[in-house]
């Protein structure tokens, strides 16, 4: 049996870019990363906080 536990945390992210027409991951600053250890490609749960939408994606490092 597998159970889903929190590893780590990041609150109060802003959306700084989009593409309509791509869905399937997120960009993130590698800082971000690092400081919630997070890998590359990992699934992270999404939340939006101003109407409650969740959805499950993978992670890609942001080229800076």
């Amino acid at each position: 049996m597998f159970i889903k536990i929190l590893k780590s945390k990041l609150q109060g992210l802003t959306v700084t870019s989009k593409n309509l027409y791509y869905t399937g991951s997120i960009k993130l600053d590698k800082n971000f990363l690092e400081l919630a250890n997070i890998q590359p490609y990992e699934i992270v749960l999404v939340v939006n906080f101003s109407n409650g939408e969740r959805f499950e994606t993978y992670v890609i490092p942001a080229k800076k």
